[in-house]
């Protein structure tokens, strides 16, 4: 009896896990780019109002 060549199956797999996994490293960064970005702002607008 032979088994089943499921090569594709796991190549498939990975390529989705590594996409995914891209996906959420990316969203990371965006996140931290704009809570950077926010802080920024609060920290002008607090500087601002001591003035």
């Amino acid at each position: 009896m032979e088994t089943v060549n499921t090569d594709g199956y796991m190549t498939a797999g990975y390529i989705v896990a590594f996409l995914v996994m891209g996906l959420y490293v990316l969203s990371i960064y965006i996140r931290s780019k704009n809570l950077r970005r926010d802080l920024e702002t609060l920290e002008d607008m607090e500087t601002a109002e001591k003035k």
